[in-house]
């Protein structure tokens, strides 16, 4: 948190820089003669060129993004989060090559153009789109410190699911619900982020079992166990185990283990208690009656 802070504040540092100089570059000369020695000639021409670049832009987006799920599904699945996760990359590579074509275009690219436009943008941008400015730099250093990634699976305040998309702005959080959750990247700098696979494929998942002080535990174990060696989500290269908590109404039993794919979570979760309830009916093992409190209870 304290490096961030302190890019943030070599950001603000570089644009009070460029801000000092455009002003001095601006007041030093009249305003019509200064953006006369700023912009090119402006034709209906380079208006359409210019037109033409962003709407390419974005037809490149989503043709990238279409693309790249399009490959992902078809590869052996060990390339399949390496090839979703370089889609920022090649985003980021598209609005670099728009940015300078229009530049280009509209503006008289010398030394002295450039701090003065780069300035007069910063302190344009930093006025009118702050947040939005602030989740755009906070994007470009998610790139590199990866907090998330396309494919992971994370939990920011109170919403949980797997990152299907990155954008200029933010993230798209794909929920259990199916809901499809917008997160501006500027929340790294103040919320905490739980990523549960961090560009793995697999995640580990967390599923409780309750029962009372008296159960047979050497059972229920031997149950746990092998309802997820035998389920076929299980990825058997990875550990399983269980473990036994004791809280004043019963044994609480944690079986730890991991979906061959994050992206089956909740179906392999759901078909692990589905084989363990179904052994613990078969050999008479009961729930304890009493229900404990929702805030006695872990979920993970």
């Amino acid at each position: 948190m304290i490096k961030q802070r302190l890019v943030v504040l070599e950001v603000a540092s570089f644009g009070v820089t460029l801000l000092s100089q455009s002003l001095v570059l601006a007041q030093s000369e009249e305003p019509e003669e200064f953006s006369e020695k700023i912009l090119t000639e402006i034709t209906l021409g380079k208006v359409l060129y210019g037109i033409f670049a962003i709407l390419i832009a974005y037809g490149s987006f989503y043709i990238i993004q279409s693309l790249a799920n399009w490959i992902s599904e078809r590869v052996p699945r060990r390339f399949r989060l390496i090839i979703k996760q370089s889609i920022p990359f090649w985003k980021g590579l598209i609005l670099l090559i728009t940015i300078a074509y229009l530049l280009n275009l509209f503006v008289r690219l010398s030394e002295t153009n450039v701090v003065a436009v780069t300035g007069t943008v910063a302190v344009a941008l930093g006025f009118a789109f702050k947040d939005y400015v602030s989740s755009i730099i906070a994007g470009a250093i998610a790139l590199f410190e990866a907090p998330y990634r396309v494919g992971d699976r994370v939990r920011i305040e109170d919403h949980y699911g797997e990152v299907v998309g990155y954008g200029l702005r933010g993230i798209q959080v794909k929920t259990p619900d199916d809901n499809l959750v917008t997160i501006p990247h500027n929340k790294t700098w103040t919320e905490p982020i739980s990523n549960a696979n961090s560009g793995e494929l697999e995640a580990q998942v967390a599923t409780n079992f309750y029962f009372s002080h008296t159960v047979d535990f050497e059972k229920v174990i031997k149950i746990l166990y092998q309802a997820a060696y035998s389920s076929r989500y299980t990825q058997l290269k990875l550990p399983i185990a269980v473990f036994m908590e004791e809280k004043f109404w019963g044994t609480q039993f944690k079986l730890r283990s991991y979906p061959i794919d994050a992206r089956d979570e909740f179906v392999y979760k759901t078909d692990v208690i589905r084989r363990a309830k179904a052994a613990f009916a078969y050999e008479n093992i009961s729930y304890p009656k009493m229900t404990p409190p929702a805030e006695m209870m872990d979920e993970h």
